[in-house]
């Protein structure tokens, strides 16, 4: 949970934040963000326990 791979796991460079300017982001299907995924949740349980 570094920031250095915060920004590589959910590839925070590439410029996507143009679509979610108008009409934000949540609730939204049709863009794919990275950081909307869940994939990672059993990850991260194992972390908080």
């Amino acid at each position: 949970m570094r920031p250095a791979a915060i920004i590589r796991d959910l590839d925070l460079l590439r410029p996507i934040y143009r679509q979610t300017a108008s009409y934000g982001h949540f609730g939204r299907n049709d863009l794919d963000l990275p950081w909307e995924k869940t994939d990672r949740v059993e990850d991260l349980k194992k972390y908080l326990k």
